[in-house]
């Protein structure tokens, strides 16, 4: 392990696994120089480098995420980024420790979000895709596993080992087939250039499956996944959207948009009248 870690934090038990790398818990030293409380306790990602491809996009990440995790960690809706170790086998990220769960988990229990719900939750997780693409930076793989909740119930958004830099002066576009199947905007499938609204389209996603209880887009496999996301349609069955509001399935429609330039933008859709009344109703007029 990695001399300057040990010095400072106490490695513990494992707490999640991903593609590159293991999550555990870790505590610092009582004299190790940290901004918390010494009986706080943090995660530690440790990934492997020998495990990464040789894909420039893997190896890539390994510079790439520390930095952006550095740069974007003042915002309160991303995770914090407290120390980068690095040794001949692994780079080791300290944040913090978000124990309250993550979105997958909230997904997978069957829980049905009310509209309020969902809307606390999306507001909170565009506020942090807003503090990305003002910085020029581009998530590329939001999805519930990578949405983390802290023990006061904050959305910590994680996992920027996808996330790309783009122009915001030059309009920048970007390129590489990054992401996950359900939530992969139709633009990166194509093969062209994107901008940063894919980050908007997995969002929609992800509230349409908090309020569908079903994804937008789905098949038997990758194949008939993106073949779905390609065609773009989205539909909102009678059985299903009965009781949700046309206000909220106006916001999907504006996430959901195939045409990139008539799809919302992150900061559009904080200033929607859905998201504005916390995902009360709202006058129809308002929506124009």
């Amino acid at each position: 392990m990695c001399e300057n870690l040990k010095t400072n934090y106490q490695l513990c038990e494992e707490i999640g696994r991903g593609r590159f790398g293991v999550v555990y818990r870790c505590y610092p030293h009582s004299s190790a120089a940290v901004s918390a409380v010494a009986s706080d306790s943090f995660a530690c990602k440790s990934i492997h480098k020998h495990s990464l491809s040789d894909d420039p996009d893997d190896r890539l990440c390994l510079d790439v995420e520390p930095k952006i995790l550095h740069l974007l960690s003042g915002s309160p809706n991303i995770l914090r980024l407290h120390g980068v170790y690095e040794d001949d086998e692994y780079l080791h990220l300290v944040t913090d420790l978000c124990d309250g769960g993550d979105l997958y988990d909230r997904l997978s229990s069957g829980h049905r979000f009310s509209e309020p719900e969902a809307a606390e939750i999306i507001k909170q997780l565009i506020i942090a895709v807003v503090s990305c693409h003002r910085l020029g930076i581009a998530h590329r793989d939001i999805k519930p596993d990578n949405i983390l909740f802290d023990s006061r119930g904050r959305l910590r958004l994680a996992d920027f080992g996808s996330a790309a830099w783009f122009g915001v002066s030059e309009g920048g576009v970007m390129s590489g087939v990054v992401g996950t199947p359900y939530y992969v905007a139709p633009e990166v499938l194509m093969g062209r250039g994107y901008n940063e609204k894919v980050d908007v389209w997995s969002c929609g996603v992800i509230l349409y499956i908090m309020l569908a209880g079903v994804p937008p887009f789905y098949g038997d496999g990758p194949a008939e996944i993106f073949e779905a996301v390609l065609r773009g349609n989205v539909r909102f069955p009678p059985k299903i959207f009965r009781s949700v509001s046309a206000e909220a399935k106006d916001l999907l429609r504006k996430m959901l948009c195939r045409d990139v330039f008539r799809r919302f933008s992150a900061e559009q859709v904080l200033m929607h009248p859905w998201i504005i009344n916390a995902g009360e109703p709202a006058s129809m007029a308002d929506l124009s």
